[in-house]
């Protein structure tokens, strides 16, 4: 039988490891009606289609990455998610979760996410779900949304960088945490102080160290210390958006250590990239929270191995050429947002490799996790039950990282010209091959809400 092609259903999925459990073993999983109905020895008879992995490669469940700007509907020139989901694919993400912001309107009202789910419709090729978003004024919103079926709510501490979601001040933060906690919602949040960032230095240009002295430490440590305080006094569950900085990895452990129901996320820019390495006037670099010193990207690292740090996701953020390079090079004009939605994942397992770390560690971060955090149990995992979502990932196909090879719309990113140990060559969409070997079927996606 030939091996199935992009747009076939199979029966089954084989390899000899098999991240089942935690664990990577040889076995065979068995799919029907785009589930896993059983895991079985490697030699195990199916009846149909049987998706075979080379016998060094890895068989991992599908990423699912919560963190990702689509931009569509209003600025879909910067992403849309025709490109967006084809780059998720293409680099074994399976499940994506859209952020309310910067698609105009944004999904701060049940007719901004009718009019994103809209958008949305026949263009997906992998499932998305969608966040909502918490801003001044909107508390009477968040209820809908949440049962419209938003996986949650979005808000800033500080300047969003769109004027259509503006941050919430102290009042107004603790108003939507209360909201939210009646009804057992997540919030998640977007954490640098609005008070500390006034009073950074702030010195138009080029100069990468000048840009990072903006967007100090304290930055970050001073409005996770709020979010923390807020989690406490409301009970409601609160996330921390992309930690850049490790010097609140202290405070962060002490909230678990206190029983507070607050969750962390990191990205793989901040695991890759170092602030010294970083050339001037480079804005794929700029991101907000920034890209810092390469001590403290192996502090996250141990983050993440100590269990303080929970999952990693990409943040992907991009924008057209024209805001990007806005300011000629002034990294204080041009638009902050790393794009890393294709490579993300395959970003981490090299440096996870990097630093011996076993890539159902790097799986358990970028899609049990992440899974869990959204209440997705059906999704992230090779289980019986699961959907069918699956990656290969083959460390014998070494990624030369060109940004205008991606998907992504716009060929701007951080990784370009970055050499990864190993690259994603198939992915399947519950049950249905969408990705072999670079070539990708569009249309298999569906829109997700809370189960």
């Amino acid at each position: 039988m030939a091996a199935p092609a992009p747009g076939d259903l199979v029966a089954g999925v084989r390899g000899r490891q098999v991240l089942v459990d935690g664990t990577l073993r040889a076995a065979t999983l068995h799919v029907a009606d785009g589930r896993i109905t059983a895991v079985d020895a490697y030699d195990a008879p199916v009846d149909g289609p049987v998706l075979t992995a080379p016998d060094h490669a890895y068989v991992l469940p599908g990423v699912v990455d919560t963190h990702v700007h689509v931009n569509e509907p209003g600025r879909t020139a910067w992403e849309g998610f025709a490109t967006a989901t084809r780059a998720a694919a293409l680099g074994g993400v399976t499940t994506l979760v859209d952020m309310p912001l910067n698609s105009i309107p944004p999904t701060t009202t049940t007719s901004g996410l009718a009019a994103k789910r809209c958008a949305a419709t026949g263009q997906l090729s992998v499932d998305v779900a969608l966040w909502g978003g918490a801003v001044p004024g909107n508390l009477d919103d968040l209820r809908p949304l949440w049962d419209a079926g938003v996986m949650g709510f979005k808000c800033f501490l500080s300047p969003s960088g769109v004027d259509e979601f503006p941050p919430l001040g102290p009042a107004a933060f603790d108003a939507a945490l209360r909201t939210v906690a009646a009804f057992d919602g997540l919030v998640i949040v977007h954490a640098e102080d609005p008070a500390v960032l006034a009073d950074a230095p702030v010195r138009p240009g080029g100069a990468y160290r000048d840009f990072l002295a903006s967007r100090p430490h304290e930055a970050e440590t001073a409005a996770i210390a709020r979010v923390v305080a807020g989690a406490r006094t409301t009970g409601c569950r609160v996330h921390v958006l992309h930690l850049s900085s490790a010097r609140a990895l202290d405070l962060l452990a002490d909230a678990r250590a206190e029983g507070l129901p607050v969750t962390v996320e990191t990205c793989p820019h901040y695991l890759t990239f170092d602030a010294e390495a970083i050339p001037d006037a480079s804005p794929a670099h700029k991101c907000c929270p920034p890209i810092r010193d390469a001590g403290n990207r192996e502090a996250l690292w141990d983050g993440l191995l100590d269990g303080i740090i929970d999952v990693v996701v990409t943040d992907h953020s991009p924008a057209t050429a024209q805001e990007k390079l806005r300011g000629d090079g002034d990294l204080q004009q041009a638009w902050g947002g790393v794009a890393g939605l294709q490579v993300g994942f395959q970003a981490v397992a090299h440096g996870a490799a990097a630093r011996g770390i076993d890539v159902a560690r790097v799986s358990g971060w970028m899609a049990t996790g992440t899974a869990d955090l959204v209440g997705l149990p059906h999704k992230g995992r090779l289980a019986p039950g699961a959907d069918a979502d699956v990656l290969v990932l083959d460390p014998r196909v070494p990624l030369h990282v060109d940004a205008h090879a991606l998907a992504h719309r716009n060929p701007i990113s951080a990784y370009d010209g970055v050499e990864l140990s190993a690259s994603v060559t198939g992915t399947v969409l519950r049950g249905r091959v969408v990705v072999r070997d670079g070539a990708v079927t569009a249309g298999t996606g569906r829109l997700l809400g809370r189960p």
